[in-house]
């Protein structure tokens, strides 16, 4: 069983702790430092370090490469999927990356809407009272949502980091182009094994398992959890299925079943730590898996 409580990018560069406001020198002066003073006092400065925080250097090596289900999360966790994009409101499928950052892959104006109405969620729930990172795809109708919540939010855009590849939309192959109630027979496929693909397609557009999604949304959260510690991050995601798979991986819950845990447009869930259980095996014969959420 999972709790989860539920409410209707990448970076490499090691950033700073949130602060609560800016520090700077309102005068922009530097006191100069020789070489022959710099040695001692690195020196000294590691040593207090050390005295401080005996734990400092083995913490951060018992982090380790990060595993679904993880034993703990560092971070607070808010997952968000954009409003309802442009080539939604049509009804057609739209996952080639070539197309994520052109205007039809934006928000809609219901999406717009919804999107509004997700970042006073995220207000209401207090996600960014003592700030924190948002991490959109770069797919616009994502990175529109991410300007609106930084905005509600009271939080710099600086503080926005465009993730490039680990959040595109899933990869729907032929399906590209159609009708998004075709897509219904990808999910039958989801739910007998997470390694079937969609059928490919010769338009560039990639044709994503779970399992290939579960890889992507793995790394994510393995840079998330290796770049921060104890602050809160929001991810927001084109689509649906980077969520939900994701969500899936954080509770143990067998892959195939991830669609149970589908987002709607413009939904956003807070990831409680306290929720992720030990797998307990379904009752149906349908799902067996020994281990979750690698299931086959």
């Amino acid at each position: 069983m999972y709790t989860i409580t539920k409410f209707c990018t990448a970076s490499a560069s090691i950033t700073p702790k949130l602060p609560s406001s800016t520090y700077e020198n309102p005068n922009h002066s530097h006191k100069p430092i020789s070489r022959r003073h710099l040695l001692p006092a690195l020196t000294l400065s590691i040593s207090l370090t050390s005295q401080l925080n005996p734990f400092s250097v083995q913490v951060a090596g018992a982090r380790g490469l990060f595993q679904m289900p993880p034993l703990r999360l560092s971070n607070r966790y808010y997952l968000v999927r954009a409003g309802e994009s442009e080539y939604e409101s049509f009804g057609i499928v739209n996952t080639n990356p070539v197309a994520k950052t052109s205007v039809d892959s934006g928000l809609s104006e219901t999406g717009k809407k919804q999107t509004v109405t997700a970042a006073f969620k995220l207000k209401a729930m207090a996600a960014c009272d003592r700030g924190c990172w948002i991490w959109p795809s770069i797919t616009q109708r994502a990175y529109q949502a991410a300007e609106v919540i930084a905005s509600v939010n009271g939080i710099s855009r600086s503080y926005i980091v465009p993730e490039y590849s680990f959040l595109d939309a899933r990869g729907l192959g032929s399906y590209e182009g159609k009708k998004l109630e075709s897509v219904s027979d990808v999910y039958v496929s989801d739910g007998i094994s997470p390694t079937i693909k969609p059928p490919p397609t010769d338009d560039g557009t990639p044709n994503e398992s779970v399992a290939d999604v579960f890889v992507r949304v793995t790394q994510l959260m393995s840079i998330l959890e290796t770049q921060y510690s104890e602050d809160t991050v929001i991810i927001v995601s084109p689509d649906s299925d980077n969520l939900s798979i994701l969500q899936a991986g954080l509770i143990g819950l067998d892959l195939r079943r991830h669609r149970e845990l589908s987002f709607a447009p413009g939904e956003v869930r807070f990831v409680d730590t306290s929720s992720i259980p030990t797998y307990k095996q379904p009752a149906s014969a349908v799902y067996k898996c020994l281990n979750p959420p690698n299931c086959n």
